[in-house]
């Protein structure tokens, strides 16, 4: 089974280009940086930056909508290959080919203030329990999808 999923935030905007033929396909490159979860002492580094390739349908969302910064989520394999560059030297390459991709924080938590009015009265995680566990508050309960 070859199954990936990442968060993480793009490093910079799509690369998007489209092939060759008669029926062009849009291909879109980016890279993620995903925080690693535990630090190592002897480590600086505290994300891994992850190349990422989607086709179709979902390389145009990528063009329409991804740009630096913003924070996403995806799903796909991992897929390696390997190419001859112009130095004669050979190049070995791992992607992550993505099959799902979607945003991962709203517009308003991306944006410099992060706050958004709509979502104010919503419980925090700063309202956990010691079983960490939110507390939802009293008389939403028509609004929850399950009873």
């Amino acid at each position: 089974m070859n199954k990936v999923i990442l968060m993480g935030r793009l490093t910079r905007d799509p690369e998007i280009r489209y092939s060759q033929g008669e029926q062009a396909t849009a291909v879109a490159r980016y890279t993620l940086a995903v925080d690693r979860r535990f630090r190592r002492d002897s480590d600086s580094q505290t994300a891994d930056f992850i190349g990422c390739v989607a086709f179709g349908r979902q390389a145009e969302f990528a063009e329409k909508y991804f740009r630096k910064g913003t924070k996403i989520a995806v799903t796909g394999r991992i897929q390696t290959g390997s190419y001859t560059n112009r130095e004669g030297q050979k190049v070995y390459t791992t992607d992550v080919v993505i099959e799902e991709q979607e945003f991962a924080e709203s517009k308003a938590a991306s944006a410099e203030s992060g706050f958004h009015p709509m979502e104010a009265d919503r419980p925090s995680p700063s309202n956990a329990v010691g079983d960490g566990f939110m507390n939802i508050p009293d008389g939403i309960d028509e609004e929850l999808p399950f009873n």
